[in-house]
């Protein structure tokens, strides 16, 4: 196991999967700590990396397109302080984030994560229910209808349409942006044959966000629908799914020594500098002669 701890969060890799937890620190954003402890499977990774700073660094990490679906909703508009995958680390901890790193690319490597898109979602988003007051409206979601309804900033357009009450079955995208600038932003529903899209501010399925605190939050509301939507990679209805040509042969077979190797060298070379234990290098080099 390996952890970090920081006022920003602790990250504990347990196992087969990241446990994230947002700390307590005033400059955690309000979705972080809303949504709690976020527990992120070792296969829904692509990759993680440690940025140096000169007063401070910073853990991210990156998910394989398609794992999640609040990355999907917000199509990676949340920023640093909202931003469950991104830890800050006090200078003097910058050694225990590298290590962190290494155990966590060592298991991605010995698990033989692939880095590329998935075809389902490997976390199961915001739990439900939830209802948000954000813009010009709340938004209640149960899991199979979401209602929207305005508030006294609403157009009168939209007030005078009423509240909306909409099946999951009937929403076909769910979309969530930030406001920048002097650009407002929003939580958009698409919805199977209503009009084409018309700014948030008169669109009935759609609340308008300034850009005051609790705007992230719709976010949730827009990764809970999304969890529930048929994942971007399903095909849709009568969509003919070509077969997968064979590869070559010992074409993966090959790839694999070759990446078994490398790590090989990588482990002598954290064993030679210090970071890992006599036991921990024999331990981890076991694990990868055993995949040769």
């Amino acid at each position: 196991m390996a952890e970090i701890i920081q006022r920003d969060g602790t990250w504990i890799l347990d196992g087969d999967a990241l446990r994230l937890t947002p700390g307590r620190d005033k400059n955690v954003g309000l979705l972080r700590r809303t949504l709690g402890e976020l527990t992120v499977p070792l296969g829904a990774l692509a990759s993680i990396s440690f940025e140096q700073g000169k007063k401070s660094g910073r853990l991210r990490l990156r998910l394989r397109d398609g794992s999640d679906p609040l990355l999907q909703a917000t199509g990676g508009r949340l920023a640093e302080p909202n931003d469950p995958y991104q830890l800050t680390v006090d200078s003097d901890r910058y050694g225990v984030a590298e290590y962190v790193v290494d155990e966590v690319r060592n298991a991605l490597l010995l698990d033989r994560v692939p880095s590329g898109p998935v075809g389902s979602y490997l976390l199961p988003g915001p739990s439900v229910p939830l209802s948000v007051s954000a813009g010009d409206g709340t938004v209640t979601f149960d899991g199979e209808q979401v209602r929207l309804e305005w508030n006294w900033k609403a157009e009168d357009a939209k007030a005078a349409a009423g509240s909306r009450l909409l099946a999951v079955a009937d929403i076909t995208a769910v979309e969530w942006h930030p406001a920048v600038g002097l650009e407002d932003g929003c939580l958009r529903l698409t919805v199977r044959g209503a009009a084409t899209r018309i700014p948030p501010k008169y669109d009935p399925h759609c609340v308008q966000l300034w850009g005051f605190k609790r705007d992230p939050l719709m976010a949730l509301v827009a990764a809970a629908v999304q969890a529930r939507l048929p994942h971007p990679a399903t095909p849709p209805a009568g969509t003919d799914v070509p077969k997968e040509l064979p590869s070559a042969p010992g074409a993966a077979a090959g790839d694999d020594h070759d990446a078994l190797l490398r790590r090989l060298r990588e482990l002598g070379e954290l064993y030679t500098s210090g970071v890992l234990t006599d036991e921990e290098f024999t331990l981890a080099k076991q694990a990868v002669l055993k995949r040769l």
